[in-house]
């Protein structure tokens, strides 16, 4: 990834005052993807002057910046509460546990190699994707 969450808000110009560039490190060291109440939770352990409003109002300039990106992992059909990761992480894909709902990410090269090859029959060249898989955990027997 190289630069930080911090350096790249300030190679965009935006104002980093102590309380948003404590949210940015706290997005930039989480191992997984918070939502505005756990960031909100994280930064205040740091800062405890920090408010919801100031969280979500960062967040919000973060995503249309282009530095974070948004996901809503709810079970299908419905949007669940967002979450968040950077947008400057390798591709990858996620799987939802409807049972715990963690997120795991993962990559594989034929479902991507598939997806591209399903574009091409389709006529289009492949920009982008995000795939979300949902799921519950097999128990031991094979079964869920």
């Amino acid at each position: 990834m190289g630069e930080s969450l911090v350096d790249r808000c300030e190679a965009r110009g935006l104002r980093l005052t102590g309380q948003r560039r404590t949210i940015a490190q706290v997005i930039e060291a989480s191992p997984d993807h918070p939502d505005v109440e756990t960031l909100h939770a994280r930064a205040t352990a740091v800062d405890p002057g920090i408010s919801i409003a100031t969280v979500y109002r960062t967040v919000k300039l973060f995503v249309e910046s282009g530095l974070l990106d948004r996901h809503e992992f709810g079970p299908p059909p419905g949007p669940g509460r967002a979450r968040y990761e950077d947008a400057e992480r390798e591709h990858h894909d996620h799987l939802i546990d409807l049972t715990t709902s963690e997120v795991i990410e993962f990559f594989d090269d034929e479902i991507e190699a598939l997806q591209e090859r399903i574009a091409a029959r389709l006529g289009y060249r492949l920009k982008g994707h995000r795939l979300k898989l949902y799921g519950v955990k097999l128990s031991r027997g094979g079964s869920p």
